[in-house]
């Protein structure tokens, strides 16, 4: 008895504290869908390559460089998929070398993205809400030449989301984990950065010139992101192939298609139950009598035999 008092005793505590728990995790902002999500970058020595700390040893982040599409650090929108650009307007002496560390692997372009955004109210009393962030490294590809550099700059980029509630479109969640990587790297055609000229490196496919660059010092660097969303952790599978319309709402060929055989479907069952059930009872109530080839009718008065058609014989006035 009283080692169950002591067991007792001792999960009180827990059981009391576990509801508090859930309740701080369930008072956690969640992203709606469109909310802007800003990209942060580790900050990095042009000359090493290796992280900048603060004075606190911890590393220093800092904003993605600013587009000239927007004028601002690149950003990207919960649940929205499509093409983001972002031009960096000028590549500089140090970004250049910094460019050679993440084309190299040496030092990857390591960027983070926040969970879920800040709550809007801070409770007096409890300790401030500290933020989680999610890697996203920028896994950047490309050739390094004596007085130049080319670069794929073309980026696919895949987010996975947590939903709140259950999966549905346009749904809330927080970010899970995310991947962005170079599209095209090998040998491609390549566009000059400064001039837009067109010139071969291997001659294999034209199909990616315009994605892939050729950089200077000085020269702008035009990225394009294509982003998609899946929503759970996991990769979405039907037989073996990935499929996955996003978290938006898409109509493509296949949903026209499904629509169409559902429809045809529906219309051959609903005419097989009128016609082989309905019909057929309401026929019977008529009172047709034989009208039927085979049938003999029933008459009214003292002869009650019809001639198949549902008619009785005149009878010859006396």
């Amino acid at each position: 008895m009283t080692r169950q008092l002591r067991l007792a005793s001792a999960l009180l505590p827990a059981l009391l504290l576990a509801p508090a728990v859930a309740a701080v995790e369930l008072n956690l902002p969640s992203y709606h869908y469109g909310d802007a999500i800003h990209v942060e970058c580790m900050n990095r020595s042009a000359e090493t390559g290796e992280h900048i700390q603060l004075a606190n040893n911890e590393i220093q982040w800092v904003p993605f460089p600013v587009c000239n599409e927007t004028q601002k650090p690149l950003e990207f929108h919960y649940g929205i998929e499509g093409e983001v650009n972002c031009t960096i307007p000028l590549v500089t002496d140090p970004f250049f070398h910094l460019l050679e560390f993440y084309l190299h692997a040496d030092a990857p372009l390591m960027c983070r993205l926040a969970n879920r955004p800040p709550p809007h109210i801070e409770t007096i009393g409890e300790r401030p809400y500290t933020p989680e962030y999610v890697p996203l490294v920028f896994a950047l590809a490309g050739t390094l030449q004596m007085s130049h550099l080319h670069i794929a700059s073309h980026l696919n980029v895949l987010l996975h989301s947590t939903p709140k509630h259950h999966i549905h479109p346009h749904d809330s969640g927080v970010i899970d984990s995310g991947v962005a990587y170079s599209t095209s790297p090998l040998g491609h055609n390549v566009q000059d950065g400064a001039s837009g000229e067109v010139r071969s490196t291997g001659g294999r496919t034209a199909a990616a010139a315009e994605h892939s660059r050729r950089l200077i010092i000085g020269d702008p660097l035009p990225l394009s992101f294509s982003v998609r969303w899946f929503p759970t952790p996991h990769l979405p599978k039907t037989e073996g192939r990935v499929e996955w319309s996003g978290m938006g709402s898409h109509i493509g060929p296949s949903t026209v298609f499904y629509s169409l055989v559902s429809f045809l479907a529906g219309l051959i069952v609903s005419a097989v139950y009128f016609f082989g059930t309905v019909l057929p009872k309401r026929l019977k109530g008529r009172g047709l009598g034989g009208a039927t080839p085979l049938g003999y009718g029933i008459g009214t008065g003292s002869s009650g035999v019809g001639n198949g058609w549902g008619m009785v014989p005149k009878r010859a006035l006396d």
